[in-house]
């Protein structure tokens, strides 16, 4: 290793920087408005005392904004910036040895046991009179005048009292000595994005379901006419499987019949025919204006458009006739279709990611992203990314955000851990998760702890649904109402990203096509279906109050304060948030089992919680409206789940009685 003069002299280490994604190969997320927190290990040879700062800035921008790090503890240094616009930020650590702090620790050692010498002040003056060269105006004239006192002959009682001058202190720091200062080898990198990648409650709807006659097709008015209720439910994203021309080769008919019968609508995740593909709007559903009408409605009541982007091709796709190198070929020459055995998807053909056109194929797939984006959808559901290449992944998504830092992207990836987080790693704003076969109390926490209080949550976002149209789980088939309940207060809760298929959730559809299937029987996803919104044993008033009691609690828009605590009965399970400010905290309880009345005693830390030990507090059902007078850590609750399965209070650590006198706790 070639050493220059100053290298040699550059004596402070720093390692272990956070937040850094596989040292710093991808970028950690953020959204609008988040604190980053950055810490590292900082620290130097000998005695010497260091100072630190951290440094960032956004991309857009060349200034670097400047914060002073802090020590904690074992030579790890913190400190935080507040990101404030989408895009990406950069930041970086520096240290140096601060040689004016370590005479003043050393002097005022000396002071104390009375072992100070003339030449000790002789020192420091020479370290302010530097500090003065590096200062200027009225600054640079005090440590000029306070260098001259520090080498006079004055008593050293005088001279004791200019030296630990605090005004001294503080400008001496101000302008520190940096020319042998130590840069982090790496500027880690931070995507920021829109407060919805943080904070979201998704509803999805087949939108050729929407007509209001039975039977009939849908169409983007039919779908406007849905917004103000999923508004006033409470949701903020609008998501829709694929809206594209739905091929007629191989349609699939009713509960997956390989063989549709005519008039059969067929699968709209088999995009493509003749009169087009992804570019291209079913027509029964109406027209690009519609479309975009549609789109600006849903903005008008604060909804966004998640539209389905889904790599695929049916066999009467433009892309097939156009670009039949883009398709893997089987030895007789056939195209290969979709297959995950013992399941064909005859009237799909997927992508072949090892084209030797594919440098092509990649730039037309970018352009679909690129249509839609300028149809005014920001948020894309992305169908099955686990089937194709990373690299691609990586490379689109880091050419539409270049452009469009607003954009989102949900991974739809049912797969193994390491492959979902490559995913999210390589830049997906959001990802499904393993929740809807989470069930029991130990599972939940288990995976929510992993996903909210490790490393992992620096780059994975979890986006939680207990039901999905490919997803209708043993639990919700055999639980009844109290699951749906279950299903919905836990997701709503345990994620501030949720979302649930809206209308065979609000009505609690539960049957399987067969026995220990997960399929819906007369699966909307291969037929057109009729919902009644308005029967009256719909969950929608439940739906619409845990939704309010999300928007109004800004503990439960983010995961990193989750906690869980002991309930002595593993069929109970309690967990808090608390907002950043810790203003906000709630303890959500919920019993677990649909059948049976489940009761036992809640611990709480209520040091951990700022919650005195010796007063009493209020917990308010924020469901229901009742109050419960708490005291101490332990409290019994009860919940029957033919009644509630759960509840959410909100813990007022302050009590007010009714003589306006406040105990403050």
């Amino acid at each position: 290793m070639t050493v220059t003069a100053s290298d040699g002299r550059k004596r402070v280490i720093i390692e272990g920087l956070s937040p850094e994604v596989d040292g710093g190969r991808f970028p950690a997320k953020r959204s609008v408005g988040d604190l980053v927190r950055v810490e590292a290990d900082i620290f130097t040879d000998g005695h010497d005392a260091i100072a630190a700062a951290l440094l960032a800035h956004h991309d857009g921008s060349e200034e670097w904004v400047e914060i002073p790090m802090r020590p904690l503890v074992n030579d790890r240094w913190t400190a935080a910036f507040r990101v404030t616009e989408v895009g990406r930020y950069g930041y970086k650590v520096i240290g140096w040895v601060d040689h004016f702090e370590t005479w003043r620790r050393d002097l005022l050692k000396r002071i104390k046991a009375e072992s100070d010498a003339p030449v000790d002040y002789l020192i420091g003056a020479d370290l302010v009179a530097h500090a003065a060269s590096r200062a200027s105006g009225g600054d640079a004239a005090f440590l000029l005048a306070r260098a001259s006192v520090l080498r006079s002959t004055d008593p050293l009682k005088e001279l004791r009292l200019h030296a630990t001058d605090p005004v001294l202190h503080e400008l001496a720091l101000r302008y520190p000595d940096r020319r042998y200062a130590t840069e982090s080898d790496r500027q880690p990198a931070i995507v920021v994005d829109p407060v919805r990648a943080r904070f979201s409650s998704w509803y999805e709807f087949f939108p050729r379901s929407t007509s209001e006659k039975p039977g009939g097709h849908g169409t983007f008015a039919d779908c406007e006419n849905l917004l103000p209720s999923i508004a006033a439910m409470g949701f903020n994203v609008v998501y829709m499987p694929p809206i594209h021309p739905i091929g007629r080769l191989f349609r699939k008919g009713r509960n997956n019949n390989p063989e549709a019968q005519p008039g059969e609508c067929g699968s709209p995740w088999a995009i493509g025919a003749a009169e087009g593909g992804h570019k291209e709007i079913l027509a029964e559903l109406g027209t690009l204006a519609d479309f975009r009408h549609f789109v600006e409605t849903a903005r008008t009541l604060n909804l966004s458009i998640a539209l389905d982007i889904a790599f695929q091709a049916a066999p009467d796709h433009p892309y097939v006739r156009d670009h039949e190198n883009w398709f893997k070929k089987r030895p007789d020459g056939t195209i290969q279709y979709a297959e995950n055995p013992p399941k064909k998807y005859q009237d799909i053909y997927p992508f072949d990611f090892e084209s030797e056109d594919w440098a092509g194929m990649w730039e037309e797939l970018k352009s679909v992203f690129l249509y839609w984006v300028a149809q005014g959808v920001t948020i894309f559901r992305v169908d099955n990314p686990h089937t194709k290449a990373f690299p691609f992944w990586e490379w689109v998504i880091a050419e539409i955000k270049r452009d469009h830092p607003e954009v989102l992207f949900l991974a739809e990836a049912f797969t193994r851990p390491k492959i979902m987080y490559r995913l999210a790693k390589l830049g997906f704003s959001q990802s499904y998760t393993y929740f809807p076969w989470r069930n029991g109390k130990d599972e939940i926490t288990a995976y929510l702890t992993e996903l909210a209080q490790t490393p992992v949550r620096e780059f994975f976002r979890p986006n939680q649904w207990p039901n999905t149209p490919d997803i209708l789980t043993e639990f919700l088939q055999i639980g009844g109402r109290a699951a749906f309940t279950i299903r919905l207060l836990l997701a709503a809760t345990l994620g501030a990203n949720y979302g649930i298929y809206g209308p065979a959730f609000e009505l609690m559809e539960s049957r399987p096509v067969r026995h220990g299937s997960e399929e819906y029987l007369n699966s909307e996803k291969y037929e057109i279906r009729h919902w009644d919104l308005d029967r009256p044993d719909s969950l929608r008033p439940l739906i619409a109050r845990v939704n309010q009691i999300r928007n109004n609690n800004p503990a439960l828009q983010s995961d990193w304060s989750l906690r869980f605590y002991s309930t002595e009965n593993d069929q109970i399970i309690a967990y808090s948030k608390e907002s950043e400010d810790r203003s906000n905290l709630l303890l959500t309880v919920v019993n677990v089992d649909p059948h049976h009345t489940q009761s036992g005693f809640v611990t709480l830390p209520l040091d951990e919680l700022e919650i005195p030990q010796d007063r009493a507090y209020e917990a308010e059902d924020l469901l229901t409206g009742e109050r419960y007078l708490w005291r101490g850590p332990r409290n019994y609750v009860e919940l029957n789940p033919s009644r509630a399965s759960g509840h959410i209070l909100k813990i007022h650590r302050r009590l007010k009685v009714e003589t306006d006198f406040e105990y403050f706790l």
